[in-house]
């Protein structure tokens, strides 16, 4: 029997992101890990999973994933292997909130919390052979203002802030695919669909569509063999990747990813 593989699904015990660790638990040959903030819900949360999927190779991890330095400090503290890396956790927050060090909360947790969960386990991805990102990211990014990441000239709007940090996602995944090129790591972001959960409430929206549906697509990129062979195969700003005769809602980012890295890093001073 092949040793199982290590899954990493961030913000688990949210709607998406217990799906996701629903669906690949229930596939037995992978060991999840709940990387989550609120140790009461990931335990409620791994019991439904273990109970639901039959799987017992369960566990979590409490991160604060608006907090770089708990990230790198996770990473530091984990010695076993590490196969995929889903990142799903994002917050939404109607006033405009900081974390400890005075970022703002959704730049720190969907944009700096995404990049220090790839930054921090590069290393540990490189070592496995299957190795794959994923990074849920929305439909509906845009509008993303370097001069004021943070919102500290402008009105806050949670649905601007929001917009704005999946646009950084999707660009930080182009960004970062190019950099795990060597180590033929795929770095995906793609659109989970219109679920109807506490982001998309605290955004003002209900969703017409099921978590498990919103799960569909990044439970596939993390476990087809196919998404292996595609990381950066087909250049473009805006790309959809349409394999197997399946349309699925995802986009490789490329012009300008790097600037992303670059200024969040030289704004907040994370290294």
């Amino acid at each position: 029997m092949p040793d199982p593989q290590y899954v990493f699904v961030t913000g688990a015990t949210g709607a998406i992101g217990k799906a996701i660790a629903a669906n690949i638990a229930g596939k037995k040959t992978c060991q999840v890990v709940l990387v989550v903030r609120d140790e009461k819900k990931a335990i409620q949360t791994i019991n439904q999973l273990r109970e639901s999927t039959g799987n017992d190779q369960i566990e979590y991890a409490i991160v604060d994933l608006s907090d770089h330095h708990q990230i790198y400090d996770f990473a530091a503290s984990w010695k076993k292997p590490l196969d995929i890396l889903i990142n799903n956790a994002a917050t939404s927050p109607r006033m405009r909130k900081e974390n400890k060090y005075g970022i703002e909360m959704q730049f720190a947790t969907n944009v700096l919390g995404y990049f220090a969960m790839m930054d921090a386990f590069s290393g540990h991805l490189s070592k496995s052979p299957q190795a794959r990102i994923i990074n849920v990211a929305s439909y509906w990014a845009g509008g993303l203002n370097f001069s004021d990441l943070q919102f500290r000239s402008r009105r806050y709007d949670n649905d601007t802030a929001y917009r704005q940090s999946k646009q950084a996602d999707r660009m930080l995944s182009a960004a970062f695919s190019e950099r795990l090129r060597q180590y033929s790591i795929p770095v995906n972001a793609c659109h989970p669909g219109d679920v109807n959960s506490q982001l998309s409430n605290d955004l003002g929206f209900g969703g017409h569509e099921s978590p498990d549906e919103g799960a569909e697509t990044p439970v596939w990129l993390a476990t087809d063999p196919e998404v292996l062979t595609a990381n950066g195969q087909r250049p473009g700003f805006a790309d959809q990747v349409d394999l197997q005769s399946r349309f699925v809602r995802v986009w490789r980012w490329f012009g300008y990813a790097s600037l992303v890295t670059h200024r969040a890093c030289q704004e907040e001073e994370i290294h």
